[in-house]
């Protein structure tokens, strides 16, 4: 018969004896978690804690459970008396839950934790440049192929590339480009003015779109935009098994699918490059108009001065190079996709911080190499 729970104390010498009683099930679980709350504050000022249960009527998992729990408030083990016959495998599943200690974790030395770090990143790095001249390679080979048959190369694909990379990104490419050089104008104008150099800020503009800025701001935008879509084009094709169906039928998936790519944005990047550079000095050049008061033929006039045609080939000879490095690295991330979409989602991403990075160290080599050229 179901009674209402009832616990009763009894202390001694730092003792206390629990005498529960009555129905400990989840039907008075709400009465239960009161005597439970009640009991907290005397179990946790005692050394022993005896439980007899010889007066509890009914005992579920949820009654064995509290029991168990007031037993562990005490500093030593709890003694459990007059078990039922019924109830004692309960109450000794009830006391091996939660036993599992955490393992301790072992304090490492932060030193060999460092090295370990640097000589797994050294490693990803071997990797990613192994993986690069391996692709680097595999195109070298592909485009020897097309040089003794012409006629495999697809020119069809080609074409829809560079409309894709280059006709379709010139109009962002052009905005881009046209606010970076209204910038650069503006900042110069402002601090040049202090030392009436104004005219100066026309050789800053100059020089800085056509050498550097031009083509850097360039890639950067090509890598994010076009190199993004080739990493995920081919890692979806990798996911479905496309590239793996080519194969079968005979077809090299470096000349159906990476070489045409490659060669768009080759040819791409060096149009992209002047037409982004003419934006930006448009824009410098209303910018030195409308902030610097510096008439349109003034501003051109002393860009001819400041501006030779070797500042303007030096951004363009870069251009091709860094589309074969941008294009390298979105294909060959693209190639590493795995079966899941949390896969192309970062190798996507390692594709464009790649790329990116890439682009600004072959920029930094370049500006050395010139520099020691005398260019």
């Amino acid at each position: 018969m179901s009674t209402s729970p009832l616990l009763n104390f009894r202390s001694s010498n730092g003792t206390l004896e629990l005498h529960p009683g009555g129905s400990w099930t989840a039907a008075y679980s709400g009465e239960l978690e009161r005597l439970f709350d009640a009991a907290r504050p005397r179990l946790g000022q005692v050394t022993k804690l005896t439980v007899d249960l010889a007066d509890v009527g009914e005992l579920d998992t949820l009654g064995a459970w509290l029991l168990e729990k007031m037993s562990r408030q005490a500093s030593q083990p709890a003694e459990v008396i007059d078990v039922s016959d019924r109830y004692a495998d309960l109450i000794a599943e009830v006391k091996q839950v939660n036993r599992l200690q955490q393992a301790v974790k072992k304090s490492e030395n932060p030193i060999l934790v460092r090295l370990d770090q640097i000589g797994r990143y050294a490693a990803g790095a071997a990797e990613d440049i192994l993986i690069f001249l391996q692709m680097l390679g595999a195109l070298g080979l592909a485009v020897f192929r097309i040089i003794r048959r012409p006629h495999l190369f697809r020119l069809t694909s080609l074409a829809y590339q560079i409309y894709r990379v280059g006709w379709q990104a010139i109009p962002i490419m052009a905005l881009i480009t046209f606010l970076i050089g209204a910038i650069i104008a503006q900042q110069g104008i402002f601090h040049f003015r202090k030392f009436g150099a104004d005219s100066y800020v026309v050789d800053l503009v100059g020089i800085l779109v056509l050498r550097e800025i031009g083509v850097l701001i360039v890639a950067i935008m090509v890598a994010g935009r076009s190199g993004s879509a080739y990493t995920a084009e081919l890692g979806s094709m990798k996911m479905r098994e496309e590239i793996d169906a080519l194969s079968t039928m005979g077809l090299d998936p470096i000349e159906v699918l990476i070489l045409p790519r490659i060669a768009a944005l080759i040819v791409a990047l060096p149009i992209l490059t002047f037409i982004g550079s003419m934006a930006a000095l448009y824009g410098g050049g209303l910018t030195a108009w409308f902030y610097g008061g510096m008439s349109p033929a003034i501003f051109i006039a002393r860009l001819h001065e400041a501006v030779s045609i070797t500042s303007f080939k030096v951004g363009i000879y870069k251009a091709p190079f860094m589309a074969l490095a941008i294009g390298i690295v979105a294909c060959s991330e693209g190639l590493r996709v795995k079966g899941s979409a949390e896969s192309l989602g970062r190798q996507t991403t390692t594709s464009v911080v790649k790329s990116i990075f890439l682009v600004i160290v072959l920029d930094g080599l370049f500006a050395v190499f010139f520099a020691s050229i005398g260019m």
